[in-house]
């Protein structure tokens, strides 16, 4: 069978032709609506105002490599403050206002080392189903044991160099990490279902950014300071700002 060709009016190619480059424009329009509205940021500062609570001393003799690493007095830094009282290690997060919106897992891993036989960093962020790596850069045996109430638990031990990969399924907020070889090691885990999270610098400062424009509750943890919360309404392509304080004993 023959197919012919059609031939259509010129005056209708014309108007199919205005017709898609229409659309491919509304299209491009609608795609940068969207870029500049996801393009809002809140900005702040985490400190801490009074007296400075003060760690707990280490002892490593346990393990004759950690305590060549540390061969002076070694204290917990539960509570780490700079000058100015900037507080680091203080996780700021959207914890309401996102609704039923659904965000897919980054490909790039979080990376948790053991170094110095501590954790770095303290306390790590990710989304959810997104890979965990964990390194151990120590020359001496780690166990990694994490302790979730809402997700999996697991409990490996890694010799230097060994790789470790892990993900947790559900949000979970926080999830505290243990070594069972070295008691002092503790460290966090935070599990969100959303991109909308970050931990504070040693200048105390954080930036959430892409956010929708909306009105979001946002949450401060700290391990040994508790929470705080504040709501923060931004607007499409605004940087709003958004400080917190915890306060201890004078």
């Amino acid at each position: 069978m023959r197919l012919q060709r059609t031939h259509l009016p010129v005056g209708l190619v014309k108007k199919v032709q205005i017709a898609v480059v229409s659309a491919v424009l509304l299209g491009s329009c609608w795609v940068s609506k969207v870029y500049a509205q996801a393009s809002s940021s809140i900005k702040g500062v985490v400190k801490f105002q009074g007296s400075t609570p003060k760690g707990t001393p280490i002892d490593m003799s346990v393990d004759p490599y950690c305590k060549k690493m540390h061969p002076g007095m070694v204290f917990t830094e539960d509570v780490v403050v700079a000058a100015g009282g900037a507080l680091a290690n203080a996780l700021v997060f959207v914890s309401d206002g996102l609704g039923d919106r659904t965000f897919a897992a980054p490909g790039a891993p979080v990376v948790l080392e053991q170094k110095g036989c501590n954790y770095t960093p303290h306390i790590v962020a990710m989304q959810t189903n997104q890979k965990l790596d964990v390194v151990n850069d120590d020359d001496t045996t780690h166990n990694i044991h994490p302790l979730p109430n809402n997700n999996r638990e697991w409990n490996k031990t890694q010799p230097h160099g060994v790789p470790i990969e892990e993900s947790f399924a559900r949000e979970e907020v926080p999830i505290t990490v243990k070594c069972n070889i070295h008691p002092w090691m503790r460290g966090y885990i935070a599990v969100f279902h959303h991109p909308f999270f970050a931990i504070t610098n040693k200048s105390g400062e954080f930036e959430i950014k892409d956010l929708p424009p909306g009105t979001y509750t946002i949450k401060v943890w700290q391990e040994k300071l508790g929470t705080l919360t504040q709501s923060v309404t931004v607007g499409g392509g605004e940087t709003k700002p958004a400080d917190f304080v915890f306060k201890g004993g004078s």
